[in-house]
């Protein structure tokens, strides 16, 4: 795939290499939290106004993407049914096995009520699993219950099977402080942008977009929150308080 040079990144938001930094050890800070070593990452006590944001509770890694919105100011709530749904002002779809999760969303009766939320304005900010939710297209000949919303065609297990998985540091277009800390499991990619007056490519691997945004949607290939640095859902909480949530 070519795809067009990111404006405001190092190199266009482009990496080529799968190599995690010297300076940067994937799951150190996360240890150092749960010991609370000095300089690790604290909760931030939620101001009266912060918003509430939900995990999706089904399958997937739920109890990371919680501490990070926490540590980013927000509520948090662990999605599992329409009440919980109804009472959240954002959403966020983690990292799992996609399938799995779509089929869930569907039994708990879940999938169409998250849909027409997202029509209503819902922000939503899916990772890995979560990005291929999000997707309105799939390249491959298999369907699954898809959300949609963000107008690409995604693959997944792009880049391998699990043992190719890999930690780099992305530079992210509208991230400050330098390249973020990302681990790639088993991930997809975005093939193609289906609407390119519509999406956004903030980041890219190889050429291949890996964070992509569409108004009040939010999608990465990669798993922001194991590494500890949490600026990508600063970002989300930013955009969450941006809409009035």
């Amino acid at each position: 795939m070519s795809a067009a040079r990111l404006p405001g990144a190092p190199g266009g938001g482009r990496v080529t290499a799968r190599a995690a930094s010297a300076e940067w050890v994937p799951g150190q800070r996360l240890v150092a939290d749960l010991r609370g070593e000095p300089g690790a990452d604290v909760e931030v006590a939620p101001d009266p106004d912060a918003p509430s944001i939900g995990v999706l509770a089904l399958q997937g890694d739920v109890l990371e993407h919680l501490r990070a919105l926490r540590r980013s100011g927000a509520r948090t709530v662990r999605v599992r049914s329409l009440e919980d749904l109804a009472a959240v002002d954002a959403l966020v779809l983690p990292g799992g096995e996609s399938t799995t999760i779509g089929k869930l969303l569907d039994r708990f009766g879940l999938l169409r009520p998250v849909r027409a939320r997202i029509d209503d304005g819902l922000p939503v900010f899916g990772t890995c699993a979560g990005m291929i939710l999000l997707s309105d297209e799939l390249d491959q000949a298999e369907p699954q219950p898809l959300v949609g919303g963000i107008a690409v065609r995604t693959r997944r297990n792009a880049f391998g099977r699990q043992v190719d998985s890999f930690d780099t540091r992305l530079p992210v277009v509208g991230i400050d402080g330098g390249p973020v800390d990302v681990s790639f499991i088993r991930a997809p990619r975005v093939e193609a942008v289906l609407d390119a007056d519509a999406v956004e490519v903030l980041a890219e691997v190889e050429g291949y977009p890996v964070v992509v945004r569409q108004g009040r949607l939010l999608a990465t290939a990669f798993h922001p929150e194991v590494t500890g640095d949490g600026r990508l859902h600063a970002l989300f909480v930013g955009m969450v308080r941006d809409s009035g949530g």
